[in-house]
């Protein structure tokens, strides 16, 4: 076991002790989480793959979904990209820093480790100044997908990420809550056309808008996965939870006490239910606090989270994935 430390720092003024504290695990080859604006990610140096392996570890994370890296800026970025297309340039001028990964052909300093054995690698610059000064302090490149244990629900706040790994990693930089909520759009553009790999809070239209050329959507029908979140299972909590698209279909369930309510982007009455309810009703505010909804499932004990899914359009459809992947269809 390790003592993992929390050390508390302003968002927007990080004590630069506090960040040199923790650029020095990260050069030493120990690991920490930190805050971007979409979770709390764990962060290792991406260019040693004894340091990478130990996430793995940490995380209990199959070696087959790869990590995103993060990068202080643009020209990092372009120093770990074997190539650097037109629209990944366009993509940074105009969304960088923020929530949107670039997958792009890497250089042999990432080692393999980081990208499943794929010749391509996802980077993007998170927002928050701690994020950018802890890469700029450590000069190097943070390997750093979600601060939680393989498959459970990603962290928004450094106590989700002390319940999943306190004991298994060095440090832990507690800045606060996380401002968007749910993990990057992850664009590839690796091919002859941009392909949204997993939705997130940029949108495929805003993309398109951005690239002003036509966008696709998933990955390509054979290879392996170039970028995470494309497991079946994933983003899930522990109790059990039940997804439907109708109120007729959650009447079905028969909602009892001991039971969550999760209702979604919907205005609907819901009959009379003895347990919680819980509304999200725009995709901003869905985003934000869906994660910690379903960790308080967990530590209320919940005997069931039932999700009423919000409506199948595009505003939605990173929150539609999200719950796809955390829920069974009921």
């Amino acid at each position: 076991m390790i003592a993992t430390r929390v050390l508390a720092v302003d968002p927007d003024r990080p004590d630069r002790r506090a960040l040199a504290e923790a650029a020095a695990v990260i050069r030493a080859g120990g690991l920490v989480a930190f805050a971007t604006e979409t979770v709390y990610g764990l962060g290792a140096d991406a260019t040693r793959e004894d340091a990478v392996r130990r996430i793995f570890a940490a995380k209990g994370r199959p070696a087959s979904n790869p990590l995103i890296v993060h990068v202080a800026d643009v020209d990092m970025a372009r120093g770990l990209a074997a190539r650097w297309p037109a629209a990944a340039q366009r993509l940074a001028e105009a969304a960088w820093p923020g929530p949107v990964t670039l997958v792009v052909p890497k250089v042999e300093r990432i080692p393999a480790i980081v990208t499943a054995g794929l010749d391509t690698v996802g980077l993007r610059v998170p927002a928050p100044a701690v994020a950018r000064r802890l890469i700029e302090e450590a000069g190097v490149p943070l390997a750093a997908p979600s601060a939680n244990r393989s498959e459970h629900v990603s962290p928004t706040r450094a106590e989700h990420v002390v319940a999943d790994l306190g004991g298994r990693i060095e440090l832990v930089l507690d800045s606060g809550p996380t401002a968007v909520g749910i993990e990057s759009t992850v664009v590839d553009l690796c091919g002859d056309e941009p392909r949204v790999l997993r939705p997130g809070p940029l949108t495929r239209q805003r993309l398109a808008a951005l690239l002003q050329v036509a966008v696709g959507e998933g990955a390509t029908a054979h290879g392996p996965a170039r970028s995470p979140g494309q497991h079946g299972r994933h983003y899930a909590p522990r109790v059990p939870a039940l997804r439907v698209e109708s109120l007729q279909a959650l009447a079905r369930l028969r909602p009892e006490a001991g039971d969550v309510v999760l209702v979604v982007g919907r205005e609907a009455d819901l009959p009379a239910i003895e347990g919680p309810v819980v509304r999200l009703p725009d995709p901003e505010t869905a985003a934000q606090r869906l994660y910690a909804v379903l960790r308080d499932c967990d530590e209320r004990g919940a005997r069931r989270l039932l999700v009423l899914m919000p409506p199948d359009e595009g505003a939605w459809a990173a929150i539609r994935d999200r719950l796809c992947r955390a829920t069974t269809a009921g």
